[in-house]
Formats: C-alpha cells, structure tokens, sequence
C-alpha cells in the first residue's frame, strides 16, 4: 500500500498514530513502578487462647503432613500490616536441626510466632528469658517446646556423656545442659537410647519453664499452655507428649 506524501490522508494517519502512541504511554506503568498485587484475602484472627493457638498449630501441622499447604501470610502485604507492630500467638523452642524449621512445621506465616533454636533444646538465661518474653510482655498463650527424631545435639551428647570424652569448645555447654537427660535414660533400658534422651531433654525442657517463677504463675490461671512435642523427621508429623490445653 502507497502512503500520500502530503495532504488529508497522512495528517489523518499521523493523528490516529500519536492518538494511539499517547493511549499506550498513559496505560504503562513508570520506570521502576511495581504492578499493583492482587487483593490479599484478610488475615483469619490470632487466637488468645491456649487451647485456640493449640489448635490452629495442629491444624497446621496436618497440612504439612498431607501436603496442603497454605502458606498463609507470606506476603508484601502481611510484611507492611506488621512493620509497627506484632501480636504472635505462640513459642516454639526448637531445635537447630535445617530440617526442622517451626514456621514450615506448623504451617505458619509473618507474625505467628516467636521462635528459638538452640541445639538439642539446651536452655540458659538468655534462651529461657527469650521464651518468656511473648508471654510475659504481651500475652502470648502458647509455647511449644519442640525436639525431633535423629537430634544430632543430643546424639553427640550422648557420646560423649557416655563415653566420658567432653565435646570440644562450647559445645561443652550444650552437653552439659542436656545431662540431666542422659542421667535420667543412664538409669533405664531402651532400644534407642539417643530417641529416648531427645524425649527425656523436650519433657525436661517443658516442665522446666511451665514451673518456673515467671511462666507459672500463668499457667496456673490458665492463660498460658507449655506443650512437650516430638517432630518426626519420617513422616513431618509433630506428636504431643504432654501438656496440651484441655
């Protein structure tokens, strides 16, 4: 097709293009501008009691487990709605263990929890007043003391507990805080005596805090639950040994 060189027809053409040039231009987003995200559905409610967090953890959990998974909270928006302030609804003292991160376990999002790891639940000062810190300062009804199958912590600490070769350096710490529980499955007889220790360090672990001066005192009104648990490795199911609100 032949374009006039002048007149009507190429005045004609020229606008329509500028016209639909100028409609492009104004539709475009900026340079640098990010594409608004669709709406985020709003956050379902914190829970404020014991046996609410409770629940909204095992219900969590089964969604590990059958792999339906909603990965609830994980967004621009959720990061921008708690950028002044948090009200997690639980604790979870866990392991250090990369297969075994509380967030994914219980299929949480931003704001949900506090959470501590230290190798095979060893607790001090620090750890225990990092626990008490939701509970005491705003509230928090829960906390989840969390160990696992096959803890290399408490694996090593059991070694060399047994065998009377201390760790090196300050893994020294971490076997001395769990010798309780070694000294407890020392007296006994059990298959799997790493198995039976981890069990005995998360029951330790647990009535240690649920009695203590600061965290019992909640507890005995009912507005805070410590819950022992168990994390299998095999099948991603976490299993409640003691302490769940009734």
């Amino acid at each position: 097709m032949t374009l006039p060189v002048d007149g009507p027809g190429r005045r004609t053409l020229l606008t329509g293009v500028m016209s639909l040039a100028a409609t492009y231009l104004a539709a475009r987003p900026a340079a640098g501008a990010v594409s608004p995200a669709a709406p985020t559905p709003a956050a379902e409610p914190l829970p404020s009691s014991p046996k609410a967090a409770y629940e909204r953890l095992v219900e969590g959990n089964e969604r590990w487990v059958t792999g339906e998974l909603r990965h609830p909270d994980r967004d621009p928006t959720r990061r921008e709605l708690l950028a002044q302030q948090q009200q997690p609804y639980g604790v979870v003292l866990a392991c250090i263990d990369s297969r075994v991160a509380p967030e994914l376990v219980f299929d949480t999002g931003l704001g949900e929890l506090f959470v501590m790891r230290t190798g095979g639940l060893a607790v001090g000062p620090v750890v225990t007043g990092s626990v008490e810190y939701g509970p005491m300062t705003s509230g928090t009804p829960l906390i989840v003391v969390l160990g696992h199958q096959r803890c290399g912590a408490v694996s090593a600490a059991y070694e060399a507990l047994r065998g009377g070769r201390p760790l090196p350096g300050n893994l020294q710490a971490i076997e001395q805080a769990l010798r309780p529980a070694y000294e407890q499955i020392a007296r006994e007889s059990h298959a799997d005596p790493v198995e039976a220790m981890t069990r005995a360090q998360v029951r330790l672990t647990a009535d240690g805090l649920r009695g203590n001066r600061d965290l019992a005192p909640l507890v005995s009104r009912g507005t805070l639950a410590v819950v022992s648990a168990y994390y299998s490795l095999d099948t991603g199911r976490v299993e409640i040994l003691h302490g769940a609100p009734a």
